[in-house]
């Protein structure tokens, strides 16, 4: 197969012509070359079998080579290493001691235990929007939830999630957000949660961030460096992720009036659809970076070593051999074996998490406002920028 060059879809602002590249993307070839914002070569994969294959290539590893979209070259080392150093970006035998290591206290059982008060924050940010007739999903619901959510479960005081978010916002936007306010954003981050580390340590309470202070097994237990990198991986995964399910979720429900109908009409059916909108319009355009460590045959184009390597999420969910009529939104498709969460051992761990909080905050807002309607065209809703995130700047809706 001849290799195809490619132009990276996330500068298309318009989430259904975003998504239709990327299926066009799958459909003319599973592999392509492509240019990262910074100006580096990469290979895209937008086959969804391909995709689940090179998800799990262990000749396809994590590495900070493959990092420079993500500030390698522009944050002081120091500060690069006390943010980094997580499971995500590791591959065994060092994957495999930090996941074990943080799957000791990131448990389902503390993720169920969680439900009640994911209700309460979503009744709570809904019971704030009072009488209105009109306002913007993202800012009321689909970002406060799993903010509060996440800030909740790793202990940090409510007065600093503002800034959280602002800071993760600049990290998923890579490159885009510019050198200076990257290098910005992780200096100030790390010397916040440096400070939260230690006040952990001095005085243990009852969350996450204290749980993975006092971690150990055997004599093991993460360093410091790891602490304050997996603080920033469950900061940012925790609600990144889950903003985009909940406010793309609702705007695919919202353009698709027989669905929507048939989800307030059977709510039981709010796993499937959750599944459903995952797979239809993910909140990840692409996984994390991989690098070659020799050369690889993928979709029959041979890839040489020491090159990046992107999977498409978005794509492979788009693809035909994903699910049939992939282009279409079915709320009862069973069969779904969609790749929004990743794929193999790099599998998001909190995926139970962004599940539970989207089938709440969706369940709960349709249950509440029957007359819930976009406020505008749906070719007026914007992307946001970055290579990484599928995600909406607003979502303006009329509630009666």
């Amino acid at each position: 197969m001849i290799e195809t060059v490619a132009e990276l879809p996330f500068a298309i602002t318009d989430g259904a012509h975003r998504r239709a590249r990327y299926a066009q993307l799958a459909a003319a070839a599973p592999v392509h070359r492509t240019v990262l914002p910074t100006g580096e070569p990469a290979w895209l994969i937008t086959g969804y079998r391909e995709v689940r294959r090179a998800l799990n290539d262990p000749r396809l590893i994590k590495s900070d080579l493959a990092l420079a979209n993500f500030g390698r070259d522009v944050v002081p080392p120091n500060v690069f290493a006390a943010m980094t150093s997580h499971m995500l970006n590791r591959n065994p035998p060092d994957h495999t001691r930090l996941r074990r290591l943080v799957s000791t206290v990131f448990t389902r059982r503390r993720i169920e235990q969680l439900a009640p008060r994911i209700q309460q924050i979503t009744d709570e940010l809904l019971d704030a929007i009072g009488t209105a007739a009109q306002t913007d999903l993202i800012n009321s619901l689909a970002l406060p939830l799993p903010i509060t959510v996440v800030c909740e479960l790793l202990g940090v005081p409510e007065n600093h999630r503002t800034q959280f978010h602002n800071w993760t916002t600049t990290f998923v936007t890579g490159m885009l957000a510019g050198p200076a306010t990257i290098a910005t954003a992780a200096t100030a981050m790390l010397s916040y949660l440096q400070e939260l580390v230690r006040s952990k340590r001095s005085t243990s309470t009852d969350d996450l961030l204290s749980a993975l202070v006092a971690a150990r097994d055997g004599e093991d237990r993460l360093s410091e460096d790891e602490l304050t990198s997996m603080a920033t991986l469950l900061l940012i995964a925790g609600h990144e992720t889950t903003v985009n399910l909940i406010g793309n979720g609702l705007l695919a429900l919202l353009t698709h009036p027989d669905q929507v109908a048939l989800l307030r009409a059977r709510l039981d059916l709010l796993g499937t659809a959750v599944e459903e909108l995952l797979r239809f319009d993910g909140p990840l355009q692409v996984a994390t970076f991989r690098l070659s460590t020799e050369p690889i045959d993928i979709g029959g184009v041979t890839i040489p070593a020491s090159e990046i390597v992107i999977a498409s999420l978005l794509a492979a969910n788009q693809d035909q051999a994903c699910t049939q009529q992939p282009g279409a939104l079915d709320i009862t498709r069973t069969e779904n074996p969609h790749l929004a969460f990743g794929h193999g051992i790099h599998h998001c761990l909190g995926a139970p998490l962004a599940r539970l909080e989207g089938r709440i905050a969706l369940g709960t807002v349709l249950n509440r406002f029957p007359r819930l309607r976009l406020a505008v065209a749906p070719e007026q809703l914007t992307r946001r920028p970055g290579v990484l995130m599928n995600g909406l700047t607003a979502l303006p809706v009329l509630l009666h």
